[in-house]
Order: structure tokens, then sequence, then C-alpha cells
């Protein structure tokens, strides 16, 4: 008998097929259990009933625990009250391990108690659709720059330099010689980038700083292409290209995935309008207030946002108490107390995201208000000018003195230089980072002394310079952010199979 997956079952319809996979849920009724069982490729209700299968598997079923795994034959049948619009009438089932008590029940558990368990919160159906919604990310990635005649190349994770100093790495002993690990791949890009013409690095890379924001981990995976005779405007060219091509294999790839984590798309759907290109003089402005973006003002908006949300607050106490006397009154069914009790968790949940733009939106008005001209954007000067735009934005031509030392300082204007970060919608920030490179060895040499960095180290990235230079860009794109922005997640550790960040090295 062939074993299908559940993605599949659609090919199977009113076959006789075995399926393996794990119990998510199980609910039991006079002579039938109705059995939800995930393969990690999607859910399927398999009804298990009495009358059609022996007495000892009725009585296995009845007793599967949340995450026993078993193997289980059965008529595929269309019903499109369930979830992939089939499922499953049970003749014969194996169970290959009965798990018991299994930690993740269904009631909403503490955010450390989770991760703690990640190792089994990966089994979620949110989790599930994250991972995959990941995993349809990197192969988009693989897909834009392999079909643009990229070559995909390595950067070593042991370096003896680093791209912008050593104050945020991890210092390891390398054969007795101090190495560090890796915080971007760039340096090495350029190289390879002078003997292939366009290359593409995907690896890890590692970040020593002491943050728990929801933007930060310590290890995190870098997209880094790097083209040579591209300047600022080609790279914002192929960044603005990549991005679209992600977001609309999404779209058209991962409808199931994103509806298992309720994300709205219409924001996604925008992905294809031209992104908005700003000076960082420009954005400056707009984050101070002083210039409106399609007749919205920054300061404004978020104290009208502020009242709105104070509003929402009072309101939804006012309907979450209501709803808890009804329940208490006595006098509602059994349905319609379970029907309050679920719309009084969905008010809390939403209560506490209510709670926290309460809390934020105050500081998010006083970063604004006082933002200091020639400073780089932290998250909350991210956060006030993204949410603005309906779709990612790019920021170029920053102060030189906030920038990385490699990047090439602007032919008009020497006070800038040529980078670009963009700038996610929806507050979520920064998602790539990138720039022009610069060209002449001397000025090269200047800002390695201005940033206090060793010489020595650097001797080799100078030689890039002596023997063909030519003008190239490239940028970095930290792939779990855009997991974030694209899966509107609260928090980046989710974006990660196994998340390393401050306080969190296992499991």
């Amino acid at each position: 008998m062939q074993t299908v997956y559940i993605k599949d079952l659609g090919k199977h319809e009113g076959q006789t097929v075995t399926l393996a996979g794990w119990v998510a849920n199980r609910r039991d009724s006079k002579g039938l259990v109705f059995l939800n069982i995930r393969d990690g490729y999607g859910l399927c209700q398999c009804v298990v009933d009495e009358a059609k299968i022996s007495a000892t598997e009725f009585e296995a079923a009845s007793k599967l625990g949340l995450e026993s795994s078993l193997t289980l034959n059965g008529l595929v049948v269309k019903d499109e009250r369930q979830l992939g619009g089939f499922e499953i009438q049970v003749s014969g089932l194996e169970v290959l391990q009965s798990a018991v008590d299994f930690p993740i029940a269904k009631k909403e558990h503490g955010v450390e108690f989770l991760a703690d368990r990640r190792h089994l919160w990966l089994r979620s159906n949110r989790q599930w659709a994250i991972m995959r919604i990941r995993n349809r990310i990197i192969y988009s990635i693989h897909q834009f720059f392999q079909e643009q005649d990229f070559v995909q190349m390595d950067a070593p994770i042991f370096t003896g330099n680093a791209c912008e100093g050593t104050t945020n790495l991890f210092e390891t002993d390398f054969f007795g010689e101090p190495a560090y690990l890796s915080q971007s791949g760039q340096l090495y890009g350029e190289a390879m980038a002078f003997a292939m013409n366009k290359i593409y690095t995907f690896g890890p890379t590692f970040r020593a700083e002491k943050s728990k924001t929801r933007r930060h981990l310590a290890e995190f995976w870098m997209i880094e292409p790097e083209m040579a005779f591209y300047d600022i405007f080609m790279n914002m060219d192929l960044i603005e290209g990549l991005m679209k091509r992600i977001v609309t294999d999404v779209l058209k790839d991962c409808k199931t995935e994103l509806n298992a984590i309720g994300r709205d798309t219409a924001i996604l759907e925008n992905i294809v309008k031209p992104f908005p290109r700003l000076t960082y003089d420009e954005a400056v402005r707009i984050i101070k207030g002083e210039q409106d973006v399609n007749g919205q003002n920054s300061i404004k908006s978020l104290e009208d946002e502020l009242e709105i949300v104070k509003e929402k607050i009072a309101a939804t106490h006012v309907e979450i108490k209501q709803r808890e006397e009804n329940i208490a009154s006595g006098a509602l069914k059994k349905g319609e107390i379970n029907f309050n009790q679920s719309k009084i968790d969905k008010l809390k949940q939403e209560l506490k995201d209510l709670e926290e733009d309460e809390r934020n939106i105050p500081g998010w008005l006083e970063s604004a208000r006082n933002f200091e001209y020639g400073s780089d954007f932290g998250g909350s000067d991210e956060t006030v000018i993204t949410r603005l735009f309906d779709v990612p934005i790019m920021v170029y031509n920053w102060p030189h003195a906030v920038k990385a030392f490699y990047l090439k300082r602007d032919p008009v204007d020497s006070r800038f230089a040529r980078g670009v970060d963009v700038l996610a919608p929806e507050g979520y920030g920064e998602i790539v980072g990138g720039g022009e490179r610069e060209t002449d060895e001397q000025l090269l040499r200047e800002k390695i002394t201005e940033h206090e960095l060793p010489m020595d180290a650097f001797e080799w990235y100078l030689d890039l310079r002596k023997y063909g230079s030519v003008k190239h860009a490239g940028f970095g794109l930290g792939l779990e952010r855009v997991v974030c922005w694209v899966c509107k997640l609260p928090h980046v550790r989710e974006s990660i199979p196994f998340p390393r960040m401050l306080g969190r090295v296992l499991p």
C-alpha cells in the first residue's frame, strides 16, 4: 500500500493509503476517535470508527497522547470542512510510540517556558509554518542569484580581522593565535567578486552585542552579494529586485503557512510598488516631523495613534468584564460559554499588544523630536519612519562618520558615504545594509587609522585596490529579519530554528 504525505492527499481521493505522522490533537466521541495527524507537510483529520477496526487498535487510538507517533491505513475522502479539504477514514493503525504528558499543552505558555523547550515547540503549527516560510525565502534567494549568473562562494567563519572593529565580536583561540567569529563575509566577498564578477555568500555570522531587543540575535544568517562594476544605484536596483522576488514567491507558494500564522498579506502585496528612495537628509526631516509623507506627519500620527490606543484599551477592558460577567451569571449554555471564553482569551492577547503600544509610542515620540542630525538611526527612529510607508524604503547617502570604513565617499558631497539601508514597513526597520565600496587605497588607509583598526590585518584587503581596482558594490541581507517582517513576528527568536542570543545557548 502506498505511503503518502498529507500535502498529496488530493491526488489519492477515493484510494486507500498509508500515512505516517504524529498526533497533534485527539478528541473522542461515542464509538469514534478523531485524530489530527501532522506529518511535517500538513495536518489531516483521521476518523477511527470502532466498528471498522479491531478492538485492540481502537483501544490504542483512544489512549494516544499528544505527539504519539503512528502509521495508519485509510480511505481518502474529500471534505472541504477539514484542514486541507480531505480526511482519512481509518481502516487500520500501528502505534510506533505512545507519548505521555507532552509538556506543551493547548493553554498559553510563557516565552521562557517555550524557549526552554524549543526542540518541542518547533512542532507547533505556528512554528511549522514560520520555518516553511523561512525555507521558501532561502530557496527564493538562491533562485534569484543563480538565475542572474551569480556564483555562490563561501567566506571564512574564522577571521583575523573585523569589518567594523572587534568590540562586538566573539574572540576565540585559533591554534594559539587570536581569531574572531565572522560578523560579515563582505571583505572576502570583494576579493571573490574581483575573481568572478558577481558573487554571493550565504552563511552564519556572529555579533557579541549584549542586547536583548526583539531584533537581535548573537548568531544569524546573512546573504551578502558583491558585484564588480556596480555603483550604489545599480546596487539599490538589485536589492529591490531581490526583495520583490522573495515576497512574491512567498505569497504564491506559502498561502497555507501565511494563513496558519494569521498574517494579513495586504501589505506584502504592495511589494509590486516602487521602493521610495530617500537621502539621509530627507529621512531625518520626516522623522522629526518637518516633512510629511502623503499627507501624514510622523509626530502628529503618533500622537493620534496614542489616543486611539488608549481608547481601545479602555473599550477592551469593558468588553472583557462584560463577557466574564455573562459567563459567571450561569445563564449561558455550554457552547455560549466556550465562545465567550475564546473571545476573552483573544481580547486579552489584543490587550497585551495595545498596552505595549501604549508603553512604546511615548518613547518613539521623544526619540523623533530629539533626533540629532548626523546620528545613525536607532530602532525607534526606524519604527517612526517606516510606519508612514506600506513598502520597504531605501535610505542612502549617510554621514560617513556613522558608517563602515570601506564605504565610498559621495563624489558630490564628501560629508556623506554612499551607503544604503533598506527599512521594512510596519515598524520592522533595517533588513538590508550595503553600499558602494571605496576604491581609493589612500582614503581607505586613512579610514582604517581613523577607526583605530590594525593596518597589518587589512593589507590583503588593500591589495584589491592595487591590482585592477574597479567600482563595486554589495549588501548584506539579514535572513531572520526578513523572515520576521514577512511573517510579522513579534520577536526575531521565532525566525530561526534554535536562537542564540544573550542568555540563551540551550537547547
